[in-house]
């Protein structure tokens, strides 16, 4: 087993209210969450930054693939 110590980092979290919602986004990191209070969003938000950043845990053997997207569809 590995060493379950982690590290700490810290970031800049946006807020802002959406009707009844209060939306945190991560300025460092493409990461958003949302909570009925600041301090519920900022706690959703940094549960998130730690999904965000947790080592993935493969159960299968992952495939790679090309994929096309057409940009700048009218």
């Amino acid at each position: 087993m590995g060493d379950t110590q982690g590290m700490k980092k810290k970031f800049t979290a946006r807020i802002w209210r959406e009707d009844e919602w209060f939306i945190a986004q991560c300025v460092e990191v493409d990461v958003v969450s949302q909570g009925l209070s600041e301090d519920e969003a900022l706690a959703n938000l940094r549960e998130a930054l730690e999904l965000h950043f947790e080592d993935p845990v493969a159960t299968s053997v992952p495939e790679t693939r090309t994929i096309e997207v057409e940009i700048g569809a009218a």
